[in-house]
């Protein structure tokens, strides 16, 4: 029996049958043959290396997959994408018998470590490192020489990446199996698009229809946006119809259905219903997003029309992969499929009742008692903020950030008595502790400058639903932050004055690749304030996916982080920053910093802003649940990702310093990187609990539960 009942899935778009079907298929078995894979029949010897049995590979029907995905691929298209998931199921069968079954993590290192090299940059004529010596490494060097000249570099460096992603985050899935460690909600989907596949296959999109996206359209977010909620579809709908194979055959735990039943403590029933809704707001992402924002994507990179055309085929590419993706998965034999229903949908993109679900409303309370948060750090305070609050005060009235009554625009955001009674400077000395004071100060102007946005947004433009004038800031912040010379305009208020001047102080201090990444860190952060005033016009709560991934962007932790490095010399080495363990790392401070904030700062923001862009908002939109249940689902994804950073310190970076054989002295830089986020995490906390800048008038001071570990600060 299957565990619960299928959800009706929300499909927008009719599946197509590409007409070749029958020729892919035939191609597709005896290519598998000739790799190895298979094993046919009529074979009285067949390789030992095969782990598919012929009536098993007929029932899979991978031909059927990609003649549903992809209908209108030519026959030689099609044979080569058919080829690459045919490789991409055989290592997913084999990676499970040979690895997670056994929870055999260094013989799955040593399998891994050897498939680059069967990737190079230029295949032709390039000899690999060594031999293929398996099914997999001979499918994929024959795929890959085969693929690459037919497409641009651009794009065999994108598609070198997600491949790359999608073997290596195998390891995280095995840790997860080989712990029996079923992860939290937010980790989950991040990683379930690497390991997942199908960022991948939206670059196969690409290749099977001839609509290869340009790259400074790709680069955007809104070609992000849509292949994210692309991938986030497909794997959620595959969660759903794997759940029974993966958790009674497989003992998998790297399911969103299992995750979200783990994470809520509900039954099977309840957790697939959920993830089936996240799967249609999903889909609701990706149609709201080529509704309202690819047509400005169009404009904005001065696209000629056959870029615009190779763009809109990619798109309906992405759209028939979803709807042929579920007509395969009712069909296989791989998946739990019994009893499926779908949704009567839309018959095209274009129709806009596709966009008018923004979302519940919840009514407008701004009273709850603030849980106990979990939280295992000290909050230190730097023994200079009282000369942090004299400069910092001095340098906002200087650069009129402060009620500067001589200026008509952006007057009247702070005034004397607002500025010393919220004490921002408290921030940075909470969240700086050992930071000397030249550093301090200026890591102090920049959160006062990025604060000062923050409140110019929503007490401006916001309030205004001015968004020509938002952009208009947006687009002139840019030019107070050069990178290769000091050449700047005239800036005509007090926010372009307060850039000019710290990044004049900072930049002279970077390298010229890290100076252009900390300004892309600035312009990421202002930028998100244009998605909240977006999100606000259309009165469109987002979804859970899209709120998290944009909240690191308007809370500005890289750039938080960046100023942070920069401030006491934490630089790591790079093939530490870039390993799945610190990204991971990175992601989980992230959303302890924004989640925390989204509590302290829930009642302002529903009192006196629009209220939609915080996550206590978005939980109970997406839940219809009341306040306090919602509160109380935020401080267990508090909790839940302050435990994963702890675990990820305790198991995940040992594991890396040996696997890299870092020295001593490069173990310390990096365990003091971690420090320096303890102390940001522990210093905001206790930064907001204090800070009125969160309640309202006649509020009381937050219970003192919360502030468990908080009433004893020491100075660093």
């Amino acid at each position: 029996m299957q565990p619960f009942e299928l959800p009706d899935f929300y499909l927008p778009h009719p599946a197509r049958l590409n007409p070749q079907v029958d020729a892919a298929r035939a191609h597709a078995k005896g290519w598998a043959t000739e790799m190895g894979m298979l094993a046919l029949a009529s074979e009285p010897n067949p390789p030992t290396s095969a782990i598919w049995d012929e009536p098993g590979f007929d029932s899979m029907d991978f031909a059927l997959l990609t003649a549903y995905t992809h209908p209108d691929a030519p026959g030689r298209l099609l044979d080569l994408v058919t080829d690459w998931y045919v490789w991409a199921f055989y290592f997913d069968d084999v990676f499970l018998e040979r690895y997670k079954r056994n929870s055999d993590t260094l013989g799955a290192r040593a399998y891994l470590d050897r498939l680059p090299a069967f990737m190079p940059p230029h295949p032709v004529g390039e000899p690999t490192a060594a031999p293929p010596a398996n099914p997999v490494e001979y499918g994929l060097a024959d795929l890959w020489a085969r693929t690459v000249p037919l497409m641009s570099a651009d794009w065999l460096r994108r598609f070198t990446d997600s491949t790359w992603h999608l073997l290596q985050e195998a390891r995280w899935e095995l840790a997860n199996i080989s712990q029996r460690r079923v992860p939290n909600p937010i980790e989950y989907i991040e990683n379930r698009r690497k390991v997942g596949g199908a960022v991948w296959s939206a670059d196969l999109v690409e290749l099977a229809a001839a609509a290869e996206v340009p790259a400074e359209a790709i680069a955007t977010r809104t070609l992000r946006v849509l292949r994210d909620s692309f991938s986030d579809a497909v794997h959620l709908r595959n969660d759903i119809l794997s759940y029974q194979r993966e958790t009674e055959d497989e003992g998998e735990v790297n399911n969103c259905v299992l995750v979200v039943e783990r994470f809520l403590e509900s039954d099977p029933q309840t957790a697939a219903n959920l993830v089936n809704d996240i799967l249609t707001a999903r889909l609701h992402q990706f149609e709201t997003t080529v509704l309202t924002e690819l047509p400005r994507v169009f404009e904005e990179q001065g696209l000629d029309p056959a870029a615009r055309q190779r763009v809109l085929r990619y798109v309906q590419g992405l759209q028939d992969w979803q709807s042929g993706g579920h007509e395969w998965h009712l069909l296989s034999s791989r998946y739990m499929n019994q009893g499926s229903r779908r949704l009567p949908g839309l018959t095209s993109v274009i129709d806009l009742k596709a966009v008018r679900s923004h979302g519940y409303l919840p009514r407008r309370t701004t009273t709850f008692e603030m849980p106990e948060l979990y939280m295992p750090f000290r909050p230190r305070l730097n023994p200079h903020v009282d000369e942090i609050r004299r400069q910092g005060k001095a340098w906002a009235m200087e650069l009129g950030l402060l009620d500067p009554p001589s200026l008509a625009f952006g007057s009247g955001v702070w005034d004397e008595r607002r500025f010393d009674a919220e004490d921002i400077s408290l921030h940075a000395a909470f969240s700086q502790p050992d930071a000397p004071p030249p550093e301090l100060e200026l890591v102090n102007n920049w959160n006062l400058w990025r604060m000062y946005v923050d409140d110019l947004f929503a007490e401006t433009f916001k309030q205004t639903r001015d968004l020509a004038g938002a952009r208009t800031l947006v687009e002139r912040l840019r030019s107070f932050m050069p990178v290769d010379t000091p050449v700047a305009p005239s800036p005509n208020n007090a926010a372009e004055r307060g850039l000019a001047d710290v990044w004049a102080r900072t930049a002279p201090q970077l390298r010229r690749e890290v100076r252009r990444g900390f300004r892309d860190h600035v312009m990421n952060f202002v930028a998100g304030n244009l998605w909240e005033l977006h999100n606000i016009m259309q009165q469109r709560i987002p979804d859970p996916i899209d709120y998290i991934e944009m909240r690191r962007q308007t809370a500005g932790v890289d750039l938080s982080t960046s100023l942070t490095r920069f401030a006491q010399g934490a630089e790591i080495p790079t093939e530490v920053a870039r390993s799945a363990p610190m990204r991971a790392l990175a992601n989980a401070f992230a959303d302890l910093l924004g989640l925390h904030n989204d509590l302290f700062s829930y009642p302002k923001e529903v009192a006196t802003e629009d209220g939609i862009n915080n996550g206590v908002v978005v939980v109970q939109s997406f839940l219809r649940c009341d306040l306090d249940h919602a509160v109380a689902i935020v401080n267990d994804l508090l909790t839940s990702r302050l435990r994963q950073f702890e675990h990820i310190v305790a198991a995940d970076l040992p594991a890396l310093f040996d696997e890299l054989d870092l020295d001593t002295t490069a173990r310390r830089r990096v365990l003091r990187f971690v420090d320096l986020h303890r102390d940001s995490v522990a210093g905001n906390v206790a930064w907001s609990a204090e800070t009125p800048r969160y309640r309202q008038p006649g509020r009381a001071v937050p219970p003192s539960g919360h502030r468990a570990g908080l009433q004893e600060v020491v100075h660093g």
